[in-house]
């Protein structure tokens, strides 16, 4: 242990040339030919492996995760440094370079090239609740990233940063967390180190971001099945202009609209046409990257709304003439893009039970507006309707559990309690009396419960927001998906992964709340304080449109 950074060491891999670079402010662009080595076998202060295969003229890259898509209007209070190690500690080395997506496609696509040694810094990889908790405290963001700055530090110089990142944080005190997030690291590693991002499409961002980094690399499908190619193109772009053979060159637009995230799904008009757009602007321009964000509307934060950044080699007229065309594209299709048209609970109930009489199940239903994961209206109106054969998976119990763990319940107990419903969006708890099918782990939570009740449904219970994305998740809990007609899962849109998009139900309902509560497509019933409505459609107008 080096008792001065208070960080294991390891043999450092071959790295380290001199740097020659382009300071231009315009555009921080990075000339760095290489050269021949200059030190072997130093110290690796951050718990690095040497990968054999790297050649002696590396590029020294550090990697980092902070990624939380923040509920502000959600309950439960501030998340704390404890909430974002209760799941799991803080990883680095290998373990860091192993989680998510985002970072897998990064790590493999920069080893794939033979001359890049990664250097991951110690980071949180979730919170406990997920996108369900509230704000971050500054003292929890400033402990992990203070100790992130601290690694690299210690760690010697980099040439290039990575930054795996939600784009939908919000912190107390702390406006924009990436783009601050890229300032720190900015100030660390100086004018001429690209530093490049990847991001959730629902991030919150706007030109601060790229004005600390060179790169902004955004998910293009909802569900996310590009993060991992977002991950590669992040280490494409980042070695390009390492070699100096990129000048990152950028423009960002805000097109002044809002949407709720359930009519973000990209396998329908406009949502697939956007990103569409974005792909044939890439396709027809050498050296283009268009990253669109979506935005994340529970963010109470400044720059909530769509948001489009351009990338491109040194042409700051091309990046100029892109993002002003998919600017004005966003707001053409504004109308169906931001104004929800979702049954509710009881007007759903009757087109479930009308596809189940036709026999066109199962039959998968988003109960989109849930962020707590308590909600009960679909449950109550759709018993009240008689349709049976359903699993509602999962509902947000925590005092129900506590319950069921206090009296030592094993499968085979009855049940008798109310489920449900603790909060306001939740509607009211709602009783039911069945049995005990299941009491244990799941989904990373020590203790779940399955209780099966009449009419052959079933209910799962959990301590906190759990999206089910996939029927046979559920197979980890001694259910057969094969037995139930109706799946009812807390989910927007990741839900459509396993139960649309792969065939497997032939029906999809996706429901409104009652409300208006957060979550619902009824965003002027949130009390915004750092958002003014009336400059985003379809609540108003922007400035720059009137």
């Amino acid at each position: 242990m080096d008792a001065a950074s208070g960080h294991s060491s390891r043999p450092r891999c071959p790295t380290r040339r001199p740097r020659v670079g382009n300071t231009s402010s315009a555009s921080r662009g990075v000339a760095r030919p290489p050269t021949a080595a200059l030190l072997l076998g130093s110290l690796l202060l951050v718990g690095i492996a040497c990968a054999p295969e790297l050649s002696e003229d590396s590029w020294r890259v550090a990697v980092i995760s902070f990624q939380h898509e923040t509920c502000t209007f959600c309950p439960g209070g501030d998340v704390t440094v404890e909430d974002w190690t209760r799941l799991a500690p803080p990883a680095g080395g290998d373990e860091l370079l192993n989680s998510g997506s985002y970072v897998r496609g990064f790590r493999d696509q920069a080893r794939a090239f033979g001359d890049i040694e990664l250097v991951p810094l110690t980071s949180p990889l979730g919170v406990f609740g997920g996108s369900s908790r509230s704000w971050n405290t500054r003292e929890t963001f400033e402990h992990f990233l203070g100790q992130m700055l601290q690694e690299l530090e210690a760690a010697g110089e980099v040439d290039g940063v990575y930054l795996a990142l939600h784009g939908a944080m919000a912190v107390r005190d702390v406006p924009r967390p990436e783009a601050e997030i890229a300032r720190r690291f900015r100030e660390a590693v100086g004018p001429d180190v690209p530093i490049a991002g990847t991001f959730d499409l629902h991030g919150n961002e706007d030109a601060e971001f790229l004005d600390w980094a060179d790169f902004a690399f955004v998910t293009k499908r909802y569900p996310h099945y590009d993060a991992y190619l977002q991950g590669e193109r992040a280490a494409r772009g980042l070695r390009e202009a390492m070699r100096g053979a990129y000048r990152p060159t950028t423009a960002t637009r805000k097109p002044g609209v809002i949407t709720p995230t359930v009519l973000q799904w990209t396998g329908a008009a406009p949502s697939m046409l956007i990103m569409e757009r974005a792909r044939r602007w890439e396709a027809r321009e050498s050296g283009v990257y268009v990253s669109v964000f979506y935005g994340y509307p529970w963010s109470d934060v400044p720059d909530v709304g769509a948001t489009v950044h351009v990338m491109t080699n040194g042409d700051q007229e091309l990046a100029d003439r892109i993002a002003d065309d998919m600017n004005d594209f966003i707001w053409r299709v504004r109308e169906d893009f931001a104004v929800g048209r979702l049954p509710m609970p009881d007007s759903a109930a009757k087109l479930v039970r009308a596809a189940v009489r036709a026999g066109e199940t199962p039959v998968a239903v988003g109960d989109h507006s849930d962020r707590p994961g308590d909600a009960t209206h679909i449950l109550r109106a759709f018993r009240a309707n008689g349709i049976g054969n359903t699993l509602y998976g999962a509902i947000t119990s925590p005092v129900t559990l506590r319950v069921l763990e206090e009296s030592a319940a094993a499968p085979g107990d009855a049940f008798q309690g109310e489920i449900g419903g603790y909060t306001p969006s939740g509607g009211e708890p709602y009783p039911i009396q069945g049995t005990v099918e299941y009491f244990g782990e799941w989904q990373g939570y020590d203790r779940v419960a399955v209780v099966s009740i009449d009419n052959g449904d079933v209910v799962v219970l959990t301590p906190a927001y759990t999206q089910v994305t996939s029927p046979d998740t559920f197979r980890e809990l001694g259910l057969d998906p094969a037995d139930f007609e109706v799946f009812v899962v807390k989910s927007r849109v990741h839900f459509r992964r396993g139960f649309d998009e792969t065939g497997f139900a032939p029906t999809i309902v996706v429901v409104e709340a009652p409300g208006p509560f957060v979550g619902t497509t009824f965003l002027d019933a949130l009390p915004y304080q750092n958002v003014d409505l009336s400059t985003l459609f379809p609540y108003g107008t922007p400035p720059d449109r009137e």
